[in-house]
């Protein structure tokens, strides 16, 4: 097979747009794989769409149709078939080949191949791809569905009758830009004779056994006699199989015996496999090629009924596993522009955070080949929603097909990844029918449940066998249990944040929760890039159009409540919230993974940003960390100790999700915020087996305070710590803080270490006020007078350490709560 990749030479126009539209030249270049707003970027006929509130003036875009033109000379071969590929054209599109007619296209999330020999000449050719808005394809859609497509939804816009990334337009956490393009790869393949056409790959664990079983569909280019055979390689094994000349389906395989196992990371290493797969004519030369690594690995998820209802529980090479992760959304509302190198800093960081699995989210993409593979390097699990979030969808024509069609081709393109684990039908839309009144608005119209309950789990068990399904999240296994049920399935809990505080975690011991969140503003160096307001306030027109959520501003000073005073500063404003949300969710982590096994699963919302925002992200819009993002290393660590209330008092809990047990002393104080020691129990070994939890009784006079405002617990188990406050921040009576700080230079940054002469509680250093590209290891830190604490700060120097404003860049909780009250 030859390939003529069309990567050059793209020129874009405009068809149609709104009144208000500026004019444009009648051809820009165009970068393929791109989209319209990243080539208007590039020509400077637009500003950032990120900046300020450029987003409202640019709306005109996604409102315009748009054509994409290439010109290229062809040389005629002697080959049977030349197909044009398309891996991805967003959304509504047109394809013309010297003005005969290709096809059309309605699907983003879907490939085309249209057969253009006849059509092509010798000499020059033009290809031109026509792109209309998708609001008025979402307009013909819904005419073609008349009454059907009267149902509830979200968000504004089509994004449930159209089958297009569902968050372009706009979210809680996203902005309303729509796209428009050739967003993946478009390229001339031609082939003779056959070629591979679908390859599923079925790798699994059979005793000692690895087995490599492919599924194969070939194509047939001319009528004849010829037969081919499919030669398999995998780890030194090799297998054939002839196929006759007709014959469309194959089975091949090969056995690995003792296969390196993959596990996700923490429990294993991530060997892969190559997997090489040729296609051979009859005279042994080569028609085609599919490669792909592999991994040997089982899984399952364990939903057997239990005392308390039924589980929910991956079991990943018959290891139950605690699910340690975060939510990921697209990494950018520009696709094309995501580098390998960008996921693989962002899987890093999910990784570095003890993070052992992401939910690629329902309102998003299936995401490229190059997740994935990340992915399955760092042996960072993918929970896989099918595209269908917070709407009901219509199970009618034009939708259905286009909902097959995708399905089929997301489940073959991602079987062969060993970090793919679960199969998830959609995100939210169950528990919309049952609990936000959709059920009076439907008046019994189809809304989605025959993709959930029927189409989904039979593709997934006819293509992909080896993996696990789940129709939605959340979801309790069955329509006659309330979907967001503790006792059952997996939960989402967003009464915290939207209506309560963040200590109503407690009240909840979830099977599995599959989202959970707390909002803060994106770090400093972000928020100042994206909005240059001279005077930003949290209210002030920039900063308040890069939050989203409804009322969320107000809804981050309530959950201030009791916990911090309302900021007076700018500056107290982000550092305060960026602090309550670390609280909020470390709480909320350590609570569920303080009950295991009855919890099973703790994956937050969410990890990423696709634009500089105020959301739940523990990475904001630039991929900088937010003060969450330490936080949840703390509490995803291997070795967790927290301390929880039991019965009427407390307990330490150890938490090992480590490979081996846990045998170290266990000492318990409780101090004044002098620091004097009041009260103390010690344990000479606690033993805490592999992948289990160990209560440790606190006994009431260490856990009973004197003075509930001027006292708290420290709990060692090992190197291990966890600390217990009596109050919240605003009772407590802190001492005003007083550190030491020396800095000194070292080969990619500053050394700084700070040595405390008062307690200190969550001591944080935001470098990216130094630099915007500093980096810290380390944040919330408490300290004892005494102890000293050495943070190491990359691409900062000694110099600008020294020029920097101390004031804004090193904070503690003392500043802002129980140090700053009236005495």
């Amino acid at each position: 097979m030859k390939k003529l990749a069309f990567d050059t030479g793209w020129t874009i126009s405009r068809l149609r747009a709104p009144s208000t539209a500026p004019s444009l030249p009648a051809a820009i270049p165009a970068a393929v794989p791109g989209n319209v707003h990243l080539d208007l970027l590039s020509s400077r006929l637009i500003t950032d769409p990120y900046l300020d509130i450029n987003e409202i003036s640019q709306d005109w875009i996604g409102r315009s149709a748009w054509r994409y033109r290439v010109a290229f000379d062809w040389n005629d071969e002697e080959a049977d078939r030349v197909d044009l590929s398309c891996l991805g054209l967003d959304t509504a599109a047109r394809l013309e080949l010297n003005g005969t007619l290709l096809g059309e296209g309605g699907n983003m999330h879907r490939s085309y191949r249209f057969d253009i020999r006849e059509h092509l000449k010798e000499g020059p050719n033009e290809l031109i791809v026509d792109f209309d808005s998708a609001y008025a394809h979402g307009e013909a859609v819904r005419s073609a569905l008349g009454s059907a497509a009267d149902i509830p939804a979200n968000y504004p816009g089509p994004g449930n009758l159209i089958r297009k990334m569902a968050c372009n337009f706009g979210w809680d956490w996203g902005p309303s830009v729509i796209t428009s393009g050739i967003w993946k790869p478009i390229a001339v393949e031609s082939w003779s004779k056959a070629r591979i056409a679908i390859v599923r790959p079925e790798i699994t664990l059979q005793g000692s056994d690895g087995v490599a079983r492919l599924r194969i569909e070939i194509e047939w280019a001319t009528e004849g006699t010829d037969s081919a055979a499919l030669v398999m390689s995998i780890g030194g094994k090799r297998s054939e199989v002839r196929i006759a000349q007709g014959e469309t389906h194959a089975l091949v395989e090969c056995r690995i015996d003792n296969p390196e196992i993959w596990w996700p990371h923490g429990l294993g290493d991530q060997p892969l496999y190559d997997l090489d797969l040729q296609l051979l004519g009859s005279d042994g030369a080569a028609l085609d090629r599919w490669q792909r690594r592999v991994g040997f690995r089982s899984v399952r998820l364990d939903t057997a009924p239990d005392d308390i209802g039924s589980a929910f529980t991956l079991v990943v090479n018959d290891v139950p596993i605690f699910a340690r992760g975060a939510n990921w959304i697209p990494e950018d509302c520009f696709l094309p522009r995501v580098t390998r190198e960008r996921y693989r800093e962002r899987i890093a960081q999910a990784r570095d955070a003890n993070m052992n699995i992401l939910r690629v989210w329902g309102g998003g993409i299936y995401e490229t080949d190059t997740f994935y593979e990340e992915c399955d390097a760092a042996g960072v699990m993918v929970w896989q929603d099918f595209l269908f979030a917070c709407a009901a969808y219509p199970e009618e024509e034009p939708v259905y097909g286009e909902v097959e069609a995708e399905a089929r081709e997301a489940i073959t393109r991602l079987m062969p990844h060993p970090s793919l684990v679960l199969w998830n039908g959609n995100n939210e839309n169950i528990w919309g029918y049952f609990d936000w009144g959709w059920q009076d608005v439907l008046a019994n119209r189809p809304w989605g449940s025959g993709y959930y309950l029927d189409l989904l789990p039979k593709l997934v068990a006819e293509i992909d066998p080896t993996r696990p399904y789940w129709p939605g999240s959340p979801y309790s296994g069955s329509m006659d249990i309330a979907p967001n049920a503790d006792e059952h399935g997996c939960k989402h809990i967003w009464d915290v944040w939207n209506e309560v505080g963040y200590e109503t975690y407690r009240n909840y011991i979830p099977r599995f929760c599959s989202e959970f969140g707390w909002q803060a503003p994106p770090t400093y160096a972000t928020l100042t890039e994206s909005v240059r307001e001279k005077n930003r306030a949290p209210a002030s027109p920039g900063v308040l159009h890069h939050q989203k959520a409804t009322s969320g501003n107000d809804k981050l000073i309530k959950g201030l409540e009791g916990w911090f005073p309302a900021p007076g500063s700018f500056d107290d404003w982000l550092f305060v919230t960026q602090l309550n949300q670390a609280r909020a969710i470390s709480l909320g982590v350590d609570h569920m993974r303080s009950h295991r096994p009855t919890c099973m699963g703790a994956i937050v919302w969410q990890l990423n940003d696709c634009w500089p925002v105020t959301s739940w992200a523990a990475i904001d819009g630039a991929g900088r960390k937010k003060p969450l993002w330490y936080a949840l290393r703390n509490s995803y660590a291997p070795h967790l100790l927290t301390i929880q209330p039991r019965g009427d008092g407390l307990a330490a809990i150890a938490v090992n999700d480590a490979t081996l047990f846990w045998r170290v002393p266990f000492t318990i104080e409780r101090f004044d915020f002098n620091c004097t020691l009041l009260a103390r129990h010690s344990v000479w070994r606690i033993l805490c087996d592999r992948f289990e939890n160990a209560e440790i009784s606190i006994p009431k006079d260490v856990a009973t305070p004197g003075n509930s405002e001027r006292e708290f617990l420290r709990a060692r188990l090992g190197d291990t710590e966890a600390w217990w406050f009596f109050e919240k921040d605003m009772k407590l009576q802190y001492p005003e803080p007083r550190f030491e700080l020396q800095a000194e230079q070292i080969a990619d940054g500053v050394a700084v270490t700070i040595t405390a002469q008062s307690f200190l509680r969550d001591l944080c250093l935001f470098a990216d006020r130094i630099s915007p590209n500093a980096d810290v290891d380390d944040m919330l830190v408490n300290l004892m007078p005494g102890e000293s604490k050495t943070f190491r700060i990359k691409g900062v120097s000694k110099e600008a350490w020294d020029d920097a404003d101390l004031s804004s860049v090193v904070r503690t909780a003392n500043q802002v709560a129980g140090a700053a009250r009236p005495r």
